[in-house]
């Protein structure tokens, strides 16, 4: 049996700043990836393809170029999926490099394999080359989140995608139904908006992005709307089915039907722990997946500590990131400074829009005295 000072269960933002953190303060570090390509959900599936998506969007588009050359400019007139998938897997494989690079220089240890706990200190880890045991005196759980699912939406990996299935789509739809107005569905809603796409998003709440202040997410709106997306706020999909003549129909609470060419369920994560056997260690996430933690990001063991989006809101990468770097430095006893109420928070629609801080709302309702500057 391999012993570590510390091994990190997940290779995402948060695994990867935790463990080279752990390597910067004199640990001897492994970390524990189950898929064959490094960067979690981040690089595989989420932030960076989305990200280099929407880049690819503005410029094929040239919707970041009309302010110039006029409303009708394009690069390119007719854009593929293919076209988008491309510049995306490159961006993939280069991070995915980047982050082999940065663990290796750090001297930590890569485990290819699924981890699970025998005990508050043991992890057995299955691979494709069998199983082996590990030992810690820290471990740090690190596994992210997955698209959530429906009974009521009968995914296919064509018509009917979660965000991972973004490029399964065969062609880029006239139609596009994106359900759930968080963070996911607000971004691609936005994106094949710039690509003229039609797009009609659904949200059950009387508001998209509700964290956010309410001033910036109704600019936000005026915009996706002048590009002909109709928001349908405070509606409820009851269920989805695909049409005989191959359209998708998501039908309604409100027993209104909406059709389209794809849909896209884009309505909540969950966390990634259903093969961590936390029972095993003395732990439970709740029945979205997540794992709750104290504000040094301990669990209910004080060496076992949970970072990123496995534990809930923001659930953004850089917060992620930051998180692991906090987890470590107490989980050596390290002194470190941070700032939780103030991270930053950036969302890439288009336009993006990015805040730090309370919003206007949240200190009315506190009696805290402010200023406003344009």
């Amino acid at each position: 049996m391999q012993t570590y000072d510390v091994i990190v269960i997940g290779s995402g933002p948060a695994g990867q700043r935790a463990a080279i953190q752990g390597a910067k303060l004199g640990k001897r570090v492994a970390v524990v990836e189950k898929r064959e390509g490094i960067g979690g959900a981040c690089i595989n599936t989420g932030t960076i393809p989305s990200k280099t998506m929407r880049e690819a969007v503005l410029h094929l588009s040239g919707y970041q170029y009309q302010s110039i050359y006029g409303m009708n400019y394009r690069v390119k007139e007719k854009i593929t999926v293919s076209d988008l998938s491309f510049r995306v897997q490159q961006v993939i494989k280069t991070e995915i490099d980047v982050t082999k690079a940065q663990l290796s220089r750090n001297g930590i240890e890569v485990l290819n394999g699924t981890a699970g706990f025998l005990d508050p200190h043991h992890l057995r880890v299955e691979g494709a080359h069998g199983q082996s045991d590990y030992e810690a005196s820290i471990i740090v759980i690190a596994t992210g989140t997955r698209p959530a699912a429906s009974s009521a939406v009968p995914l296919n990996n064509r018509t009917i995608l979660n965000s991972d299935q973004i490029f399964a789509m065969p062609s880029i739809p006239k139609t596009l139904i994106v359900v759930g107005g968080g963070v996911i569905g607000v971004e691609y809603a936005s994106m094949f908006a710039a690509l003229g796409v039609r797009v009609i998003l659904i949200e059950k709440r009387p508001k998209l992005l509700e964290f956010a202040d309410s001033e910036m997410v109704e600019a936000l709106c005026y915009h996706l709307r002048d590009n002909r997306v109709t928001l349908r706020l405070n509606e409820e999909v009851e269920s989805v089915e695909e049409a005989s003549d191959g359209a998708v129909v998501a039908n309604l609470k409100s027993k209104k039907k909406i059709s389209g060419d794809v849909l896209l369920y884009a309505v909540g994560r969950q966390g990634n722990v259903d093969d961590l056997n936390l029972a095993a260690a003395g732990l439970e996430a709740d029945n979205r997946g997540r794992i709750v933690v104290d504000d040094q990001y301990r669990t209910a063991q004080p060496h076992i500590f949970a970072v990123g989006d496995v534990i809930g809101f923001p659930s953004l990468a850089s917060v992620s990131m930051e998180q692991g770097r906090i987890a470590m430095g107490h989980a050596v006893g390290s002194v470190i400074h941070s700032d939780p109420a103030n991270y930053p928070y950036g969302i890439y629609t288009i336009p993006e829009i990015s805040f730090v801080g309370k919003t206007e709302e949240q200190l009315t309702d506190e009696d805290v005295p402010y200023e406003v500057g344009l």
